[in-house]
């Protein structure tokens, strides 16, 4: 049996949010993006020059938790993430994006607590990566992020079975 796991962008309403104030009570400054590459955590893709997008602090473990009623504690992370600045159609497919660099696969229970984490160096490593993570039945859910800053690239669920 073949386990697909999908990269879950930031949910349509946390964007509405983050378009008006992140999750750090500051006001969203949209700006023209110049050159273009900043990996879009509501699309899954890099920015294209001359797209309108917005830099905001983003708290993903925080939102997981609201929806789940997990208390993570110490472990509520709020970091940097680029979005579109207005409403955009969402990923193009169920590929997994930002493999191309060094990423971090940090795995976390049902409570929000991290349970360790895995460096992944190759496109191929991610499938391996996540079943390990989901092998653990205390892992709910792992995050992807940038080994360079620390960013949180995107969130892939357990797997539903059936």
């Amino acid at each position: 049996m073949t386990t697909t796991y999908t990269a879950r962008p930031i949910a349509p309403r946390a964007l509405r949010d983050l378009r008006t104030a992140d999750d750090a009570g500051r006001p969203a400054a949209p700006f023209t993006d110049a050159e273009g590459g900043a990996p879009l955590r509501c699309c899954l893709r890099r920015s294209e020059p001359g797209e309108r997008i917005a830099l905001v602090s983003y708290a993903p473990l925080r939102r997981w938790a609201a929806e789940t009623g997990a208390a993570p504690g110490a472990y509520d992370e709020q970091g940097p993430v680029f979005v579109h600045a207005e409403e955009c159609a969402g990923p193009a497919g169920d590929a997994l994006p930002f493999t191309g660099s060094h990423r971090t696969v940090r795995r976390y229970s049902a409570e929000g607590h991290i349970l360790g984490g895995q460096l992944v160096t190759e496109p191929a490593g991610f499938e391996t990566a996540f079943a390990e993570a989901f092998a653990d039945p205390a892992v709910a859910l792992v995050h992807v992020r940038a080994v360079e800053y620390g960013c949180f690239l995107y969130e892939v669920r357990r797997p539903q079975e059936g």
